[in-house]
């Protein structure tokens, strides 16, 4: 067979303050930069990312693979209008030359335009109306899609991770072509069965490491054993203002409807789904009696401006209540921060090089979802440790072999703290983000991530006690851990703002 692949990645953030634009698509911090052509198989193949795993599968079945273009920018607030019409035009003229058998598209499922609600619903509709209902679309989403009846309309199968931190990104790519396998084995759609939870679930109770959804996603694979099914259940990213924003599972096979039901069911029991958050000063607090007493770090999550959701990874919340609070001095070049992203800070200090002193301010107030500033900046006098020049390939369990390009980046210690400062924006999922800058997270007492859960895959390994030892912090931000607290206008009443 002939697959023409390709790949659109966002998760929009509705309220967050930056727009995703064209050229956020081609920066390549958080995600590889547009790639189009022979390029995107060279480039692609062999990350943990869905397309990889695609590839690595088609080559497996004797597939030949003919490539559009990729794309994939931080999440963020809408993708512009302009950068949605050339992601979908560089696409649909690759579609318009025909010569393929079949498409697979490496989606998110969560992006929103300024002029398209569901664009993923809408690129699809646009690539079925040029190949006829004949041709088989696939297509592999990310666990927070926020799945839309059109989008199950339009693609023949659709699937997404069942990890999250999402470390089983290149499996998922692997699902999908044996999905596709099925499909085209089949000669036909396989039935398709869905049911729409009627709640929202925050991102910190989501993790598949904790319960409840680690069963779930357990029960999943059991029942898909036991029905020949093929389930997917995105516990959805609750931050984008439109109608369809909520939870969706949905399977095919002969047999789905029993297997979708049943694991509906055990997912909409809402009172599973609720989480205990600190705030930035209680968190400190705790943080600090629990380092006390370990040999080991105590890890806090900066979920209200986390990069991976929409935040600017450029808050001070968490920051100054280390300072207030003295942990520094505490334990004086233990305590680690990342990633601060501070193009202006992390330049000046390339400039003045390892060991100088500098005075600046770190980090922005930026608006919230609450209509207030977040905390000021921080100034003072930082000692520079370390510089570097961004580009890192990552070694952990999420996206590992990807290299990231964050440009100039530095160590910044104040009062004893140490703040991994970037040009760039990246989630801090990986311990290679701290060591470019000489930061050894195996050697620090508190560590603060600007991440909702996927810092998990790779920092849970150096905590004590994964339940106690990992602490989930609410300094202002602009992405709010409980979605009830987002100023709603377009979700409809049948979908519950908290579990």
């Amino acid at each position: 067979m002939k697959i023409l692949v390709a790949g659109y990645q966002h998760e929009t953030n509705t309220f967050a303050p930056t727009k995703a634009d064209w050229a956020a698509f081609n920066r390549g911090d958080s995600f590889p930069a547009f790639v189009h052509g022979r390029a995107m198989l060279d480039k692609l193949a062999g990350i943990n990312i869905p397309i990889g795993g695609f590839i690595d599968a088609a080559h497996t079945k004797g597939w030949q693979l003919i490539p559009s273009s990729w794309c994939g920018a931080i999440p963020s607030s809408y993708v512009t209008e302009d950068a949605f019409e050339r992601i979908s035009a560089s696409i649909l003229d690759d579609v318009h030359k025909g010569g393929f058998d079949a498409v697979y598209l490496d989606l998110h499922g969560a992006a929103v335009a300024e002029h398209v609600d569901d664009t993923e619903g809408e690129l699809l509709a646009r690539i079925r109306r040029v190949v006829g209902a004949d041709i088989p679309i696939v297509a592999s989403l990310d666990l927070h899609a926020n799945v839309t009846r059109r989008m199950l309309q339009e693609a023949d199968a659709l699937v997404s991770y069942r990890s999250y931190p999402h470390v089983d990104m290149a499996a998922t790519g692997e699902l999908a072509a044996q999905l596709l396998a099925r499909r085209v084995k089949l000669g036909r759609r396989e039935p398709l069965h869905c049911q729409r939870l009627p709640f929202l679930i925050p991102l910190n109770a989501q993790s598949t490491w904790m319960e409840p959804a680690k069963s779930l996603y357990e029960e999943l694979l059991e029942l898909d054993r036991d029905f020949g099914s093929v389930l997917s259940f995105c516990m959805a990213f609750p931050a984008a203002d439109f109608a369809e924003c909520a939870p969706m599972v949905w399977g095919y096979g002969e047999h789905a409807a029993q297997a979708v039901q049943r694991l509906g069911a055990r997912a909409a029991e809402p009172t599973q789904w609720r989480l205990a958050t600190l705030d930035a000063a209680d968190a400190v607090t705790k943080a600090m009696a629990l380092a006390a007493h370990s040999d080991k770090p105590v890890v806090m999550a900066d979920t209200q401006d986390n990069p991976g959701a929409g935040g600017d990874s450029n808050t001070t919340g968490l920051l100054h209540a280390l300072l207030q609070q003295g942990a520094g001095r505490r334990f004086p070049g233990q305590v680690a921060l990342g990633l601060m992203f501070d193009p202006e800070a992390a330049a000046m200090a390339a400039a003045a090089g390892a060991g100088a002193t500098i005075s600046t301010t770190l980090g922005k107030a930026v608006p919230t979802f609450t209509g207030n500033l977040s905390d000021p900046p921080l100034r003072g006098q930082f000692k520079v440790r370390a510089v570097h020049d961004g580009k890192v390939t990552l070694k952990g369990l999420m996206m590992t072999g990807l290299t990231v390009h964050l440009g100039p980046c530095a160590c910044l210690e104040i009062d004893g703290v140490l703040v991994a400062v970037a040009s760039g924006k990246k989630q801090m999922l990986d311990r290679e983000l701290f060591r470019m800058v000489g930061i050894t997270p195996e050697a620090m007492k508190i560590i603060v991530v600007k991440s909702s859960n996927h810092f998990r895959a790779d920092f849970t390994p150096l905590v004590a006690n994964a339940q106690a030892d990992i602490l989930i912090a609410k300094a202002a931000g602009p992405m709010a851990a409980d979605p009830a607290d987002l100023p709603w206008k377009n979700l409809p009443d049948s979908i519950r703002r908290r579990p």
